[in-house]
Formats: structure tokens, C-alpha cells, sequence
């Protein structure tokens, strides 16, 4: 029997797709669960659909993601720490502070989007990466000076 699965079942597939099961495990298993329905003409446009929605919306999440690129690439955020002698930090800039300096400029940039590769603990220009999209990322430079 066909049916079309409504969530991922391990072992089968995931979600949307239509595959081959045996009568019994697609009535007393899947069908009880709700984790999949009957392969019809009308289901399976209904997939159809869905699918193509989602790969609008990504398409759509991915242009943005660019737009924001062209915008954000090279963009220079200046952050005023405290600091000890020589130029040396009392914490670290976190990606919550480049986060919130970009709030600040207009940018909508969360912290899990910002990829700091070494702690930043002394005063001085540093290169950051964004995250925007898992296809997207821009380098931005982060001034570090002393309060």
C-alpha cells in the first residue's frame, strides 16, 4: 500500500513522502499514530502543494539572505570595553555584544547568527563572520576600544 508520510519515521522517511508499506503496518501502525495518510489523487496534490510552497519560501529566505549580504558586507561595529593595561580585556566580546551594536545600526542580526573563531579579549580591529543563511555569510569587522 501507498501512503504519504505526515511526519518522519525512522527507518521509512520523512515527511511528504510517498512510499510502499505493507497493508497491516500502514492500518494498525501508521494510520492509528497519525504519521501518515492514504496515497489519493487528491493527498498527493495536496503534498505537491506543500512542497512547492517550501521551496518558495526558501528561495525567498535565501534572495533575503543575499539582500542582507550586500548591505552587511564590509561593515565596520565599534564596541567600547572595559580594559586593562596594555589593552587587554576584563571579559571577552561575546556574540550577544556584536548582536546588539548591530540591533543598534539597524541590522536584525541574533547572536547564534555571529561566529567569533577566537575569544576576543584584547583592544584592536577583528574580523567576524554572520551567519545569514546555511548558503550565506558576510565578514564584518569588529573595533574593540577601551573604556
Amino acid at each position: 500500500m501507498k501512503v504519504i508520510l505526515l511526519a518522519d519515521v525512522k527507518g521509512l522517511g520523512k515527511a511528504n513522502d510517498v512510499v510502499e508499506v505493507n497493508d497491516g503496518y500502514a492500518r494498525n501502525f501508521l494510520f492509528k499514530k497519525k504519521l501518515a495518510k492514504e496515497s489519493s489523487v487528491s493527498n498527493l496534490n495536496e503534498v505537491n502543494l506543500k512542497k512547492g510552497a517550501k521551496a518558495e519560501h526558501e528561495r525567498r529566505a535565501l534572495d533575503a539572505a543575499k539582500d542582507l549580504k550586500k548591505k552587511l558586507d564590509g561593515q565596520s561595529v565599534s564596541l567600547k570595553m572595559k580594559a586593562g593595561e596594555g589593552g587587554k580585556l576584563y571579559g571577552a566580546v561575546t556574540s550577544q555584544d556584536v548582536s546588539d551594536a548591530l540591533k543598534k545600526d539597524g541590522f536584525d542580526i541574533e547572536k547564534k547568527q555571529v561566529v567569533i573563531k577566537d575569544p576576543i579579549k584584547n583592544v584592536g580591529t577583528f574580523g567576524v563572520r554572520i551567519k545569514l543563511h546555511p548558503e550565506v555569510s558576510c565578514e564584518i569587522n569588529v573595533n574593540v576600544e577601551a573604556l
